[in-house]
């Protein structure tokens, strides 16, 4: 008998909604700390009210695209980080048709906000677009979010950005000083290294990202349907968890606290996130109900197509499931 109730206690326990199971493990990949979300997400652990009991978090490092691409593909990746140039190279070229974007990471060019900033010395002779001919180029990365954008600015200024223009590939990082070593005559101006008071003083804009291409769905989380499906309920937990976390950072009466944890986290000084970090006109937008502009995004992508990166474009509203986020949403209303 004692046996017979033990079995049964066990069993009830193992199908109530409260029931102990081991969390659900999410890793969340991201390149540059702060400006993406993962390595700050849960900073304040009051926050994830689920963290540790439906779901297990892991931010992830990676230096580049192909290699999340590579991790998804092969189960090491929950949830990746992917651009609008990245998304379609990972369902067009590698094969993972069963991809969904399930939340918005963050966008580049919506009104008020910031975008980035091709940047030239304040001395410089260049004054327009076209002066640009003839002259040297810095990017991170052929095919990446900027790069796309300085070539289709070109081509709207009919200039052919592989005879009349050189481009040289150079770390974010290290292009500012290339900037003012006269490397190269222009620079992708991103966050946070376009906010150094050095870049300020010495540099200015061209022209900003928004100018090329409107708005850019720069980041977005993307997820594969089979881990959806076998995780709907962990993945709400932590959605819920996310935005609410997000919205805290969002709220400019945590600006100052904010800015203490980017400053723990990278270890640079304060005045470099005091003036933009989360503000307007500073840092770039972040949907505070994690919702993507999939609209842009499809414009993006077929700029994309349209600079020989892709064969083809693909109907982005195919690979798209929001429901999580909405869900969470709603709980926190």
């Amino acid at each position: 008998m004692i046996k017979q109730l033990s079995l049964a206690i066990g069993i009830l326990a193992a199908i109530m909604p409260g029931a102990s199971a081991d969390p659900v493990r999410i890793r969340l990949s991201y390149i540059v700390p702060v400006s993406n979300w993962a390595t700050i997400l849960f900073a304040k652990p009051e926050l994830a009210k689920h963290l540790g009991t439906s779901y297990a978090f892991e931010p992830i490092l990676f230096q580049g695209t192909p290699m999340q691409i590579q991790a998804q593909a092969v189960g090491e990746l929950e949830i990746a980080n992917y651009g609008y140039t990245s998304f379609p190279i990972a369902i067009l070229n590698a094969g993972l048709g069963d991809l969904r974007i399930i939340a918005d990471e963050f966008q580049d060019g919506v009104a008020d906000w910031y975008s980035d900033e091709f940047m030239v010395l304040k001395d410089s002779p260049i004054h327009t677009v076209e002066d640009l001919k003839g002259k040297v180029i810095g990017t991170n990365l052929k095919g990446s979010g900027v790069d796309i954008a300085m070539r289709a600015m070109l081509r709207k200024h009919h200039l052919d950005e592989t005879k009349d223009v050189t481009i040289i590939e150079a770390a974010t990082s290290t292009q500012p000083a290339m900037l003012m070593g006269h490397k190269v005559d222009i620079i992708p101006g991103v966050l946070p290294f376009s906010m150094d008071a050095t870049v300020r003083d010495a540099a200015r804009a061209l022209f900003l990202q928004r100018d090329a291409m409107g708005i850019t769905q720069m980041g977005m989380w993307v997820a594969r349907t089979g881990f959806i499906e076998k995780n709907r309920a962990a993945l709400v937990d932590f959605m819920e968890d996310a935005l609410r976390a997000e919205r805290w950072y969002l709220d400019p009466a945590n600006h100052d606290e904010a800015v203490a944890i980017a400053v723990k986290v990278t270890k640079a000084p304060p005045e470099r996130w005091q003036s933009w970090l989360f503000e307007k006109h500073g840092d770039y937008y972040r949907d505070p109900n994690g919702i993507p502009n999939i609209d842009a995004l499809q414009s993006n992508i077929e700029t994309v197509r349209d600079l020989g990166f892709i064969k083809s474009s693909i109907d982005v509203k195919k690979y798209v499931d929001l429901s999580l986020v909405e869900e969470a949403t709603r709980r926190l209303k």
